[in-house]
């Protein structure tokens, strides 16, 4: 393995084998020209902003210990984003270097749109789950590593060598290494460490940024709320207890300088602002067959929807769930199921059923890397062709992403509407990255607005007919079975405007126009959203779902550089609202960034005749006949503005 000097590793760093017992393998790391000093008193430095890890095997409340550091930053007016880092395994074996579960919080003096690049401070419970971190670029050339130091008088001597080479390794290439004896502390209190010793951790970083020591208890008191007393106050001992060391025996002090709070903020992440998005948007029923990085929604609902009068229906797969769905949507309510990537592929004929007959239906795609099992726990984006075009035959629906956790809120509001006044499948499209980050939103004001006017369930006139087609929109009216007059047929068959099964072609044609005349009426509705950045210049940007807060600060700090860069990001995908084209046009180069698979230009197999270019790419080459480049990012983590920052570099000198 080689060592990066004074750089990140490549965009796709090969897979580090596990760091078997006995292996002699070298730690590959980005490095820096001379070694980092440990300065010998404690100094109180201010800074902007900064990104911290905590990372041990799973099971070792790493994960907690990061959402409450996130959650005590935010409530002290910090800007904050976090990034929870999941192992693909369930629980993969004990110090593996692939086995890393834990948690990344960019805390900042200002509000952060995403997870940042690299790591300025990591918290790390053994040294093998650090390798990992350390060989796929995640740190900072010079990071300060406060790490575990039970592992180096272990009674396993081979583990004690491991831990001894590791360290040096580190060291030698640059980094500061503290070792911290989480372990030992720990135990004064509890007599188990892996279940107390992220408190400890927590108790050490709250110290290091400044944070308030009562509201990390009141965090304590909120975390382990369900528990007895006694549990709350055994872990704000250990807090109390790592805050103490941390004052005692480190010299590392932050300052980060806390926003004025002008308005009532909330954190969550992503996959419970779309629950919540759905009370709002008076949506009754939900169902839904387990399934990552999408389950959390659900569960969330689970808890709350039944004191609003909801239901959540967990099916007994995924066919059954959107086939449960569309039965309550026909039934008169609005139904909305949630999933990610195989469960979607499995939905496509009931989808394609909901388009035929024409019944509202909403489904969130929280989208994870593929095909197949691909990467169950890792974001990606490659799920946007299947949901526009995954059905057989000519089926139309509504496609919407999501770019940021207090869009994932209101983009359910919007999502159930479109559904409903159209009668329609809406799509919204979310990811693995929005799922579990966290970040401080406004505390959204309940209107009135946002629900749906009552399904009118007045008597049919006679001679009515149900697919009673408007000529120009497409449209047509509900019926609701049990409606004087409104009895018909209803089927995923080719009809005609009677609902009667019909082969002749005029019928089929006449459904499939209407249909199709739905986007086209919405499209209408729609603004074009704004260039982000000069209205012209030499570069655009355009990106669509998670990436947002990344791009647009690739763009930023292009911009300072002097560089003519500016970017568009898409919402709605299908339809597009009109102006895109027109955007695109004034821009001498155009590049789509995005979480997916582009065939790269420099393989020696690759040319303009056989190239693939990634999903959002194709989609504007097509539509507008505009020569749109496209870089894309399919490591399995969330996109960083420096890497698109580096990456329109590159694409700059070709302009």
């Amino acid at each position: 393995m080689r060592a990066y000097r004074g750089a990140a590793p490549p965009e796709n760093p090969p897979a580090a084998p596990p760091h078997a017992p006995g292996s002699s393998s070298a730690l590959h790391v980005p490095t820096l020209e001379r070694p980092v000093t440990q300065p010998r008193r404690a100094l109180r430095r201010a800074i902007d902003e900064h990104v911290v890890e905590i990372v041990s095997d799973s099971g070792e409340g790493a994960q907690r210990c990061g959402q409450s550091f996130g959650a005590i930053a935010a409530r002290s007016g910090l800007g904050i984003w976090t990034v929870e880092i999941i192992p693909a395994e369930i629980q993969p074996p004990a110090r593996s270097v692939a086995g890393a579960s834990g948690n990344r919080i960019r805390i900042a003096s200002r509000p952060v749109t995403n997870g940042g690049d690299e790591v300025d401070l990591v918290v790390a419970f053994n040294e093998q789950v650090l390798r990992g971190r350390v060989e796929a670029g995640e740190l900072r050339p010079g990071a300060t590593i406060l790490l575990e130091s039970a592992w180096s008088n272990d009674r396993d001597p081979q583990i004690a060598r491991e831990y001894a080479e590791t360290r040096e390794e580190l060291v030698a290439h640059g980094y500061r290494v503290i070792d911290i004896p989480m372990d030992a502390e720990s135990r004064k209190i509890v007599s188990d460490p892996r279940r107390g010793k992220n408190m400890f951790a927590l108790g050490m970083l709250c110290l290091i940024y400044g944070l308030d020591l009562r509201l990390a208890r009141e965090q304590i008191a909120l975390t382990f709320g369900k528990k007895d007393q006694a549990v709350i106050d055994q872990n704000v001992r250990l807090l109390e207890a790592g805050w103490a060391w941390a004052e005692r025996e480190l010299d590392l002090r932050y300052e980060l300088k806390a926003m004025p709070v002008t308005a009532p903020q909330v954190v969550m992440n992503g996959n419970t602002a779309i629950a919540l998005g759905i009370l709002a948007s008076g949506m009754e029923i939900c169902a839904m067959y387990p399934i990552t990085p999408a389950t959390s929604a659900s569960h969330y609902l689970t808890e709350v929807f039944e004191r609003v009068g909801g239901i959540v229906h967990q099916a007994e797969d995924e066919i059954a769930a959107c086939a449960f769905a569309i039965g309550a949507s026909y039934a008169g309510k609005c139904a909305v199921t949630i999933t990610s990537g195989p469960g979607f592929s499995l939905k496509q004929e009931g989808i394609g059923l909901a388009v035929m007959t024409e019944i509202p239906l909403v489904v969130v795609d929280v989208q994870r890397g593929g095909p197949s099992t691909g990467q169950p726990t890792k974001p990606e984006q490659g799920d946007l062709l299947a949901a526009m075009f995954g059905a057989h035959g000519d089926a139309p629906k509504v496609v919407l992403a999501v770019s940021g956790i207090e869009d994932c809120f209101y983009a359910m509001i919007t999502a159930r509407k479109i559904a409903e006044t159209f009668n329609t499948v809406v799509i919204v499209l979310s990811d693995g990255s929005l799922a579990t980050a966290q970040q401080p939103i406004p505390r959204p004001a309940f209107s009135e607005e946002w629900l749906a006017p009552p399904v009118d369930q007045s008597p049919v006139p006679e001679g009515a007919l149900p697919y009673d087609w408007d000529a120009t929109t497409g449209l047509i009216r509900r019926w609701i079975p049990g409606q004087p007059g409104g009895m018909h047929t209803i089927t995923g068959v080719a009809h005609d405007r009677a609902g009667h099964i019909a082969y002749d072609a005029t019928s089929n044609e006449d459904g499939l126009r209407h249909r199709s005349l739905k986007l086209a009426a919405l499209q209408r509705t729609l603004r074009c959203p704004s260039v982000f950045g000069g209205d012209d210049g030499d570069l655009l940007i355009v990106g669509w779902g998670s990436t947002k807060g990344a791009i647009e600060e690739a763009v930023e700090r292009l911009r300072a550089e002097g560089r003519r860069v500016s970017s568009l990001h898409l919402g709605f995908i299908q339809p597009l609202p009109s102006g895109v084209g027109e955007i695109l046009r004034r821009f001498r180069k155009v590049v789509t960034v995005e979480m997916a698979w582009a065939d790269r230009p420099e393989d020696a197999l690759i040319d303009e005749d056989n190239r693939r270019y990634s999903p959002l790419a194709m989609l504007l080459r097509s539509r507008f006949l505009v020569d749109v480049d496209c870089w894309t990012d399919v490591s399995g983590r969330p996109m960083r503005p420096g890497a698109i920052r580096d990456a329109m570099i590159d694409r700059l000198t070709s302009v």
